[in-house]
């Protein structure tokens, strides 16, 4: 039969009350604005790798450097040569690495929102300070400075070592400075459609493909559509189709109003009036791409 043995009570030494309470905050308030930095900051960080493992460095760092190498080369060819010009102009670059670029994209913009919708973070952010507007304007200026900073380093190489090598001072500038507007153009183009497409699912590996398809197969099926009408003597129409790929939307900006040439069969580019349409369409594409980040962001913080 058992046997019932009484539970003895702890000894006074062995009794400990703790005052675990709540202390109210007594420093300074930052508010949203703050908030807003931190979150740009700490998302322009994360695009490269910066305070993450060393796994998460390793491919944006190799990407800026495949960036830059080629930069490199031209700069030392021109200088042991001599040269009078560069092999590549400023407003050419980008366009000739636009696979590296996609890439990049396609890497980061799940990286920067796609964890957040993962592990269902984003009504914590718009509990308080952060609201819907300054989420998405954080989010897509990070991945836009990001794209910037990976597609401008490559023509300030050029820029530096065109100096060196003694080329025409004033040239070397205007070149530089187109560059710079189109590789502007194109990280607020890139990073919009980027985003949007990682918004829709928080599976990192779908919006990965998802990026790169949209990227690659619509500059595919542009550049095979414009050959085919050079082909048949269609060359009014190359222009147009041209409108219908991010990558070649840069391409006819930059040739109609920044004096490039063009990648386009034929290296004819849209007229000036051509080049309007096409300056229309980039500024509606990531003008819509807010938009859309706008309004997927509202029902998610719901």
């Amino acid at each position: 039969m058992a046997v019932e043995h009484p539970v003895s009570a702890p000894s006074g030494d062995q009794t400990r009350i703790h005052n675990i309470g709540y202390r109210s905050y007594d420093g300074a308030r930052l508010g949203r604005s703050y908030a807003t930095r931190s979150l740009y900051s700490q998302s322009l960080r994360g695009a490269y790798g910066l305070g993450r493992s060393v796994k998460s460095k390793v491919l944006p760092m190799l990407l800026f450097v495949v960036m830059c190498v080629p930069a490199a080369i031209m700069v030392a060819v021109a200088v042991a040569t001599k040269a009078k010009e560069l092999p590549l102009d400023y407003t050419r670059y980008a366009i000739v690495m636009q696979a590296v670029i996609s890439l990049y994209v396609a890497s980061q913009a799940p990286q920067s929102v796609s964890r957040d919708l993962r592990f269902k973070t984003v009504p914590l952010y718009f509990s308080r300070p952060i609201e819907t507007a300054d989420y998405v304007r954080a989010k897509y200026a990070a991945l836009a400075s990001a794209l910037f900073v990976l597609t401008a380093a490559p023509l300030l190489v050029l820029y530096v070592g065109a100096l060196l090598a003694k080329l025409d001072f004033a040239d070397q500038t205007e070149g530089f400075a187109q560059g710079l507007v189109s590789v502007a153009l194109l990280s607020l183009l890139f990073a919009g459609i980027g985003l949007v497409i990682a918004s829709v699912t928080p599976r990192r590996g779908f919006g990965i493909a998802a990026v790169i398809a949209v990227l690659t197969i619509s500059y595919g099926a542009v550049s095979t559509l414009q050959g085919i009408a050079d082909v048949q003597d269609s060359s009014g129409s190359i222009s147009w189709i041209g409108l219908f790929s991010p990558i070649t939307l840069i391409d006819g900006v930059q040739s109609a109003f920044l004096g490039a040439g063009s990648a386009y069969p034929g290296g004819i580019g849209p007229s000036k009036g051509e080049g309007v349409v096409y300056v229309l369409v980039v500024l509606g594409l990531i003008a819509a791409s807010y938009g859309l980040l706008m309004r997927r962001y509202r029902k998610v913080g719901l």
